[in-house]
C-alpha cells in the first residue's frame, strides 16, 4: 500500500521575498545603457585600409558564402605594373559568417574585422556595403565624444575599434619563397660555371604551391604570360601542359627564364609582407625539365599563306616574332650578324648568367618551325637593306643596342668597351685583363663586366691579389643596376665607388695607372635631364691598370639608306616610333625590342613582337 504524501504549502507572504531584490544591482546587462566591450579578436563588421588594398581580390575567391565581390572605383587609379586594381571588396552581410578566412588570406593585411557587430535597419539593401577604415573614411568612423551606440551601425561606427586581424604566423599563404639553390661567391668567382643551380622537382612543386592566382603578376608582365595557369600545371605536375601556357605568349622560356628582368614578381601580392613567388625560376624549371620542346608541344604552322617577312636581328624580339608569324603560315627569314641566335643575349649576358645552350634550345625550336636563320649575315655588307624592302612583304627592325657609348674623357681611347669586352669572353676569345680593373658605370651592363672581369682575373692570376672596382656617377640610392645584381657583385668582392665621375685617364709611358673622378653633385636636373653636376675641387685617383667603359648602348642604323633614315620618326626619348601595330613611320617597316622601348629587356620585346606580329598579319591579311 502506497504511503499517501502531503504537498507543503508556502507561504502567503512568499511573494514579498522579491522586494528584496529591488536594492540589489541586477544580473543582466542594462544595455545600451550599460554596454558589454567585445573580446579583443571579435570578429565584427569588415575594416579595409585602402591605401593598403592591392584589389588582388583573394577575399573574395576564399568566401565560402560568396559574400564578398570585387567592385571598380572609378575615382582610384589603376598601377598594373605596381600589382594594384581599382578595385575594392564589397560585403553582403546577408551571406557572411564572419568566418574571418578574407582576413586570413589578405596579403596585404587591409583587410580587417572590427568590434562593431550592430546595424539594424529594415532595408536590405543597407546591408551590402564596401568596407573601408578610419584611415579611408574619416567621416564615417567617430570618436568616443562623437559616437553613440544608440546609433551603432554600418554608417555610424566607432574609431580605433580593431578586433580580428591577420597573423603572418597564421596566415593561409607561405610568406617565404622556396630558396633557389645557388653557388656560393666565393667558388663561383673562380669560374665561370652557372650561378643558380635550378629547382628540382619538389622545390618547384613547392613554390609552386604559394601561388594565389590572384594574377597581378599578368597585368604587370609586359608580355601579358598566363603565369597563374602555367604555375598551376607545375602544382599539379603537369609540365607539358605549362609549357604549352608559356608558349602561348612567350617562345624564348629557356632565355626568360634566366635573365627576365620579373616585371611580374613586384607586382606580386605575397611580395608585401613575404617574398614574391619565384615566378622566374618556375619558367626555367619547366624550360629545363622538358628536353624535347617539340613533342611536349606539338606545335605546327598553319598553312603557307604565300607571303614573306624579314627579321633584321635574332634577339628576343626577333625570335618571338618569327616563331608568331611562321605558326600563322608567313615565310620568315632571320638575319643577323652573329653565328648563333638569340642577338645581344648570345654576347652579352655572362655564361654563368645564361649559357649558349639555354639560348640554343629557345632557337632551334624555332628553327624546327620552319623559320630561316640567315646567321653571319650582316645586312648593309652583305646584303643590301634595299634589297630585302624589295624581295618581302614586310620587314621588322629588331636591331637592339649593339654599340657601347664612350665617356670621351681625356685619354679614354686606352681604356675598353663593355661590348666588344662581353662578346669576347662569351663567344670568341677572352681577353687578358689586369690585376686592378676600373670599370665606368653603375648599370646592369657594367656589373655583368665588373663580375665577368673578376673571373678572369682570378683565373688568369690563381692565387694573386686582385682587385675590380666600379665608378658611377650615380650614389648608393641612384644606382640603375637591379638590386640583386649589387649584391651579387659585392658578395663576389667588387669594390664599389658611387657618385663620382670620371675626369681623365691616368696614363704613364703608355700604361694606364689609374682613373681621375670628381666628385657628383647632381645627376639629373629639376626636370629629371640626365645633366651631371660636380665639385670640381672635390678629385680622387682610383688606380689600376685596365679600365672598361659601360655608361650605356646605342642601335645601329649605318644599313639604313640615308633616305630612309631620314624618313625614320624617332621619340623625344630617341626610340623608333611605332604605331599600334608597330609599324614604323616608313610603311611595312616594323619595329621592336629596345630600339623601340625604354625597359630594356626579353620579355618587353617579347610584347613589342606580339603586337608588331599581330599588325603584320593583319596588314598581309589586306593585301
Amino acid at each position: 500500500m502506497k504511503e499517501k504524501t502531503t504537498k507543503k504549502k508556502g507561504s502567503i507572504l512568499s511573494p514579498f521575498k522579491a522586494v528584496n531584490f529591488l536594492f540589489k544591482k541586477p544580473r543582466t546587462l542594462r544595455y545600451p545603457f550599460e554596454p558589454k566591450e567585445p573580446a579583443m579578436r571579435y570578429r565584427g563588421f569588415h575594416l579595409n585600409d585602402w591605401a593598403k588594398c592591392t584589389g588582388c581580390g583573394n577575399c573574395a575567391d576564399i568566401c565560402p558564402n560568396e559574400a564578398i565581390e570585387m567592385v571598380q572605383i572609378p575615382e582610384l587609379e589603376s598601377k598594373p605594373a605596381e600589382g594594384i586594381k581599382n578595385e575594392r571588396p564589397k560585403l553582403d552581410y546577408g551571406r557572411c559568417c564572419f568566418c574571418g578566412l578574407c582576413v586570413d588570406i589578405c596579403p596585404p593585411a587591409s583587410l580587417r574585422l572590427s568590434r562593431d557587430y550592430f546595424h539594424i535597419h529594415f532595408d536590405t539593401n543597407t546591408f551590402t556595403f564596401i568596407p573601408k577604415d578610419e584611415n579611408s573614411d574619416k567621416e564615417l568612423f567617430l570618436g568616443s565624444g562623437d559616437y553613440s551606440i544608440l546609433k551603432a551601425s554600418l554608417s555610424h561606427r566607432k574609431e580605433n575599434y580593431e578586433g580580428f586581424s591577420s597573423d603572418l604566423d597564421y596566415a593561409l599563404f607561405e610568406p617565404e619563397r622556396v630558396p633557389m639553390p645557388q653557388v656560393g661567391p666565393e667558388e663561383r668567382k673562380l669560374s665561370f660555371i652557372e650561378q643558380v643551380i635550378g629547382y628540382n622537382k619538389e622545390e618547384a612543386n613547392a613554390e609552386a604551391s604559394r601561388c594565389l592566382e590572384c594574377k597581378l603578376c599578368e597585368q604587370a608582365c609586359p608580355a601579358h604570360l598566363k603565369i597563374s595557369d602555367y604555375i598551376k600545371a607545375i602544382y599539379e605536375e603537369k609540365p607539358d601542359e605549362s609549357l604549352k601556357k608559356i608558349f602561348e605568349d612567350n617562345p624564348i622560356p629557356s632565355i626568360c627564364g634566366r635573365i627576365c628582368m620579373k616585371h611580374c614578381e613586384t607586382a606580386c601580392s605575397l611580395s608585401i609582407r613575404g617574398e614574391a613567388l619565384a615566378i622566374r625560376w618556375l619558367k626555367r624549371f619547366v624550360a629545363d625539365s622538358i628536353k624535347d620542346y617539340k613533342t611536349a608541344l606539338e606545335l605546327r604552322a598553319a598553312e603557307p599563306t604565300g607571303r614573306k617577312v624579314a627579321v633584321i636581328g635574332a634577339g628576343p624580339s626577333g625570335l618571338s616574332l618569327a616563331y608568331f608569324l611562321t605558326l600563322k603560315g608567313h615565310k620568315v627569314v632571320v638575319f643577323d650578324s652573329l653565328p648563333g641566335g638569340g642577338g645581344t643575349m648570345r654576347t652579352g649576358p655572362p655564361i654563368y648568367r645564361l649559357p649558349l645552350e639555354a639560348i640554343d634550345k629557345d632557337v632551334n625550336y624555332i628553327a624546327s618551325l620552319g623559320v630561316e636563320f640567315r646567321f653571319n649575315t650582316t645586312v648593309g655588307k652583305d646584303v643590301l637593306f634595299e634589297d630585302i624592302l624589295k624581295e618581302y612583304d614586310a620587314v621588322h627592325l629588331g636591331i637592339g643596342t649593339t654599340q657601347s657609348r664612350s665617356t670621351k674623357v681625356k685619354n679614354i681611347d686606352k681604356a675598353c668597351l663593355a661590348l666588344p669586352f662581353l662578346q669576347a669572353n662569351k663567344i670568341g676569345s677572352p681577353p687578358s685583363v689586369g690585376k686592378e680593373i676600373i670599370v665606368i658605370g653603375g648599370g646592369n651592363v657594367a656589373m655583368d663586366v665588373a663580375r665577368e672581369a673578376l673571373r678572369l682575373q682570378h683565373i688568369q692570376y690563381p692565387g694573386q691579389d686582385v682587385i675590380t672596382k666600379t665608378v658611377s656617377l650615380e650614389d648608393w640610392d641612384q644606382l640603375p643596376a637591379t638590386h640583386d645584381e649589387i649584391e651579387e657583385a659585392k658578395a663576389e668582392s667588387v669594390q664599389f665607388n658611387p657618385g663620382w665621375g670620371p675626369e681623365e685617364v691616368k696614363v704613364e709611358n703608355d700604361k694606364i695607372k689609374g682613373l681621375v673622378c670628381k666628385k657628383v653633385k647632381s645627376v639629373f636636373d629639376e626636370q629629371g635631364r640626365f645633366s651631371p653636376t660636380f665639385y670640381e675641387e672635390k678629385q680622387i685617383l682610383l688606380n689600376g691598370d685596365m679600365i672598361i667603359e659601360a655608361i650605356g648602348q646605342a642601335p645601329d642604323f649605318s644599313f639604313l639608306p640615308k633616305e630612309l633614315l631620314e624618313k625614320l620618326r624617332f621619340t623625344p626619348a630617341r626610340k623608333v616610333e611605332v604605331d599600334a601595330n608597330g609599324m614604323t613611320s616608313i610603311p611595312g617597316m616594323f619595329a621592336g625590342g629596345d630600339i623601340v622601348n625604354v625597359n630594356l629587356d626579353a620579355v618587353t620585346a617579347i610584347a613589342d613582337a606580339k603586337l608588331a606580329a599581330a599588325g603584320i598579319d593583319r596588314m598581309l591579311s589586306t593585301r
